[in-house]
């Protein structure tokens, strides 16, 4: 028997066979899940139907979390196959690229800000509040992606480091909301890995040596650790954790000093 036998998993992120998300989504169907996914445009739903072919899925919807009448749909649409859902995997953030390099304070704008917080850290409450009535009843889990730069200043992570630390909070709340419904809120901190999106970083290849060499592990971690990971935090194995930030990172939270 897998972890997820039996559980119905949407996810919302993936873009490339190099993603978090994607390496989530192996992982769950691996332990039994039947999966959804969503995509942001016509540019990358061919991409994703790809992807759900490979996890046995016919499931394909499409979800730009700026526009509230597409996160409605994504609910509305998955109820014509399936009679409730379980697990909620949020694997979204953005910025504009030119918030991303450079010193904090020179680079930020009002718009920058607004971005990144509407897209990285308010779309997880909006889809967690769609998902609520289909997870009604089921034991539901909802898990997001952070990054240390969340409660430490990093290089070139500027407003992107503030909008997670604001989805961490998210995190929180969400979870003192959701918890008489027996719904558990949840993210993931991963220490760097090359997807599509930190390659919108300064210096990510950077980031990625330094962790390798100062890690307690003396490496990085790939999609499929962070995989494993976030099946079993969405598994009745996992049912008294709420709230909670998990690093996966190969102890790099942990350092003070290299």
């Amino acid at each position: 028997m897998g972890l997820l036998d039996n559980k119905r998993a949407l996810i919302v992120g993936v873009a490339s066979n190099k993603s978090i998300a994607w390496g989530i989504a192996q992982a769950m169907h691996r332990e039994g899940a039947e999966i959804a996914f969503t995509y942001q445009n016509d540019r990358l739903r061919g991409r994703v139907e790809k992807f759900a072919e490979e996890v046995g899925s016919e499931i394909v919807v499409p979800c730009d979390v700026a526009k509230d009448e597409e996160i409605t749909g994504v609910f509305e649409h998955l109820d014509n196959y399936w009679d409730g859902l379980d697990i909620l995997i949020h694997s979204v953030a953005f910025a504009p690229k030119e918030q991303l390099d450079g010193e904090y304070l020179e680079n930020v704008t009002r718009e920058g800000f607004l971005t990144a917080h509407e897209i990285s850290s308010y779309s997880f409450a909006a889809l967690g509040d769609a998902s609520r009535e289909m997870m009604k009843g089921r034991n539901g889990s909802m898990l997001t992606l952070s990054y240390i730069g969340a409660v430490r200043a990093m290089p070139n992570y500027n407003v992107m480091g503030v909008a997670k630390a604001s989805l961490e909070a998210n995190v929180r709340y969400m979870a003192s909301s959701l918890g008489p419904e027996g719904i558990r809120v949840n993210a993931i901190s991963a220490g760097p890995i090359r997807t599509l999106a930190s390659a919108g970083i300064a210096g990510m290849r950077d980031f990625l040596n330094h962790v390798e060499k100062v890690s307690p592990l003396r490496r990085n971690v790939t999609i499929d650790e962070v995989g494993n990971v976030a099946a079993f935090l969405c598994s009745d194995h996992a049912s008294a954790i709420t709230g909670e930030i998990t690093y996966v990172d190969s102890g790099f939270n942990s350092i003070g000093m290299a």
